[in-house]
């Protein structure tokens, strides 16, 4: 192939990513699956696209430095005090569910298909882990109840690094052995890895905290000094880079007096490059004949994994918790594999097989085969298995509020009020720490990036509220929740005066989300009433006092009505696409600021 040829292949693969993450925001699934199917097209089915070839010898170290970034970012999710927090059911459920997951799979593999022992033990690590990427956008779907999603959230995030920290740990202990270097190597790798993955983050974390770079380059030293690591590690011995990555990560999101948005907001796009080209090559290297030579095994030993090893893992770890059996048996269900599990599984199998591990070559279209088959089967099942359980959600009733300021936590108290969840998401931190103060859940970060895809907890949430002073940011925020909620659902706090003198302000999306308060209110004149002393007031209407008698009542004071309440504690926003007349038995929630 000519450089210009695999230039405009490479570009080609990317254009193809962007469309699979486009079409999966579309149809709100997992984007691995759609990767992984254009991957198997453009490859193995057409034969338009050889990675090996378009890379040559570039392939391996590509590959490989892209799988360290995605468990450095896995692991970098991983603080010490989250789990504190959690349940015992997540905690129990990550631990000794992971274990008992993991024997019966490798059990089953071993006698299923005839894998080595070790192969089928680093099968059976690799299917442990879930991952939010593949959790999320199912429970978005799905929509359990709070308690259920929340376990599988949990679990989707705390698995992640752990279980590929085990997975890498596993490898590791075979590499030793396949080199008959006894376990003196496995305790190498392990010294290795942990000293130069904790002595990074230390270094990166004093270099953060003492502000040794300006902010700016400060996600790009933590990029450099990352790849760097990884190289060394494995220079001084052959395949700890994984492990040095996956504690450098665990290390900086548990070090103190460093804040680490900004770097988590760096990887985002880094990752989803990396996920998209990632997948597309991995998929498009997979032989059909490897999946011809697994043969009726493989489709018996999904269904062991589906029907066996998952609902065995999660009733024996929740033995002692307090789920019903119809809870237990909905998570026992729902188990996709992810990310993590299709990167690893392809690096790992690239380098067993360069060093002539006899079968290796069947670790990915095995891994393929269950991550496809558990995201199509679960997606497709797991909304009329809650309905059939009893433990799906009734109607979300809560709200996500854009932005943390005075106006948004004045118009949140009136909210919680009537027993509904308030969530407010903030990039400035001291609005998000009042917040929080004032008995808030909060998510400090932009509320649209693709960070907050997988870690802003929007259970039970139903409807969404921008109220910046940023009326572009309210735009932007009201289009990108709209595809989810609906545009009936969606309110955006704009003035309409305003936005049509600013011309960088207009769009043409003004059908895609309802105008809060008509448009015919602006942030700063409800910043100013609220500085003045206006307060909420919550008035009940009657046939005897209607919605014309409250004008009167109010009809010297200044007075912004907010929202409106039924009988059935149905909250409606008031907005110009839907704004009706109150009627008797409404409650009318306003900002009143008397004269």
């Amino acid at each position: 192939m000519t450089s210009e040829t695999i230039a405009l292949t490479l570009a080609s693969v990317g254009l193809l990513g962007l469309i699979c993450q486009w079409v999966a925001w579309q149809l709100k699934l997992p984007a691995i699956l759609f990767l992984l199917i254009a991957g198997l097209l453009v490859g193995p089915v057409f034969g338009l696209f050889s990675p090996q070839e378009a890379l040559g010898d570039l392939f391996f170290p590509v590959i490989s430095l892209a799988v360290a970034v995605i468990l450095f970012e896995g692991s970098l999710t991983l603080n010490f005090k989250q789990i504190k927090g959690i349940s015992k059911s997540v905690w129990s459920i990550v631990t000794l569910g992971a274990v008992v997951s993991w024997i019966i799979t490798t059990v089953a593999t071993h006698y299923l298909l005839g894998l080595d022992w070790s192969l089928a033990f680093l099968f059976g690590s690799l299917t442990v882990v879930t991952g939010p990427t593949v959790i999320v956008p199912l429970l978005r779907t799905v929509r359990p109840s709070s308690k259920l999603a929340n376990i599988l959230r949990w679990e989707g995030i705390l698995i992640d690094p752990l279980g590929a920290l085990f997975v890498v740990m596993v490898y590791e202990f075979i590499v030793s052995h396949s080199q008959v270097h006894s376990l003196a190597v496995f305790g190498l790798i392990v010294v290795i890895g942990f000293s130069v993955g904790i002595a990074a983050g230390m270094l990166v974390a004093a270099m953060m905290r003492r502000h040794w770079l300006p902010e700016y380059l400060q996600p790009f030293a933590v990029l450099t000094i990352l790849l760097g690591v990884f190289a060394l590690s494995n220079y001084l011995e052959h395949e700890s880079g994984l492990l040095t990555v996956t504690v450098m990560g665990i290390w900086l999101a548990n070090a103190k007096g460093v804040n680490i948005s900004h770097i988590l907001h760096f990887k985002e796009n880094l990752t989803i490059l990396f996920i998209s080209g990632l997948f597309i090559l991995l998929a498009a290297r997979v032989e059909l004949t490897d999946f011809a030579q697994l043969g009726w095994a493989a489709l018996v030993l999904f269904v062991v994994i589906q029907l066996v090893s998952r609902p065995a893992s999660i009733f024996l770890s929740t033995m002692r918790s307090n789920l019903e059996v119809k809870e237990k048996a909905f998570l026992a269900w729902v188990a996709p594999r992810g990310i993590v599990a299709a990167a690893v599984s392809s690096l790992f199998a690239i380098k067993l097989t360069q060093q002539n591990v006899e079968q290796a070559n069947l670790l990915v279209p095995l891994i393929f085969m269950v991550i496809i088959g558990t995201v199509v089967l679960q997606s497709a099942t797991a909304r009329p298995i809650a309905n059939l359980l009893g433990v799906a959600e009734p109607a979300p009733r809560g709200f996500l509020i854009v932005g943390a300021n005075d106006v948004a936590r004045t118009l949140g108290k009136a909210l919680k009020t009537y027993d509904c969840r308030v969530l407010m998401s903030d990039t400035n931190w001291d609005y998000v720490s009042k917040a929080r103060m004032g008995g808030f859940d909060s998510y400090y970060g932009n509320p649209t990036s693709s960070h907050a895809d997988e870690y802003l907890d929007l259970i039970g949430i139903g409807q969404v509220l921008a109220v910046t002073p940023d009326q572009h940011l309210n735009s932007v925020a009201s289009v990108h929740f709209s595809n989810e909620f609906g545009h009936r659902k969606v309110f955006s706090l704009q003035d309409k005066k305003e936005q049509e003198r600013l011309d960088k302000h207009s769009h043409n999306s003004e059908h895609a989300y309802s105008l809060l308060l008509g448009g015919s209110t602006s942030y700063k004149k409800l910043a100013s009433l609220i500085s003045q002393g206006a307060e909420i007031k919550h008035t009940k209407l009657s046939d005897s006092f209607g919605y014309e008698d409250y004008q009167e009542q109010y009809k010297s004071a200044t007075v912004v009505p907010l929202f409106t309440v039924n009988s059935k504690q149905h909250i409606q926003m008031l907005a110009s696409a839907d704004e009706s007349v109150p009627m008797s038995g409404d409650i009318v929630v306003s900002l009143v600021k008397e004269s």
